[in-house]
């Protein structure tokens, strides 16, 4: 089920966002204040849970024999009041597309 909740930023101020909720409220006759969850985390705090992924993916793939020059990576993140932030399957059974080019010189050789 999805809410909305509410995710303090670090600098102040909040954001609410739609995100997943792990619990099967009822929710009729509610107001809209009050279907708003609150995060238990700031915003930043709960993105820094999937940091260390991209960072991952990024490091390993510069480091091949070969490294590309360019390096995509694309990944969703789903919010959760209760979890914060999570990569999120994208299509199929994926949850990362990553996307490597090299460029080679098309100039002939000296």
């Amino acid at each position: 089920m999805r809410k909305l909740v509410e995710f303090p930023l670090e600098e102040g101020g909040s954001v609410f966002v739609e995100a997943e909720s792990l619990a099967g409220e009822v929710t009729r006759g509610m107001k809209p204040r009050e279907l708003a969850g609150e995060a238990s985390q700031t915003l930043e705090a709960a993105l820094t849970r999937v940091q260390p992924a991209a960072v991952a993916i990024v490091d390993r793939l510069r480091a091949l024999a070969d490294a590309p020059e360019e390096i995509q990576v694309e990944f969703g993140i789903k919010l959760s009041a209760e979890l914060g932030a999570f990569v999120a399957k994208a299509s199929g059974d994926a949850n990362f597309r990553v996307l490597l080019r090299w460029k080679r010189d098309s100039s002939p050789a000296a």
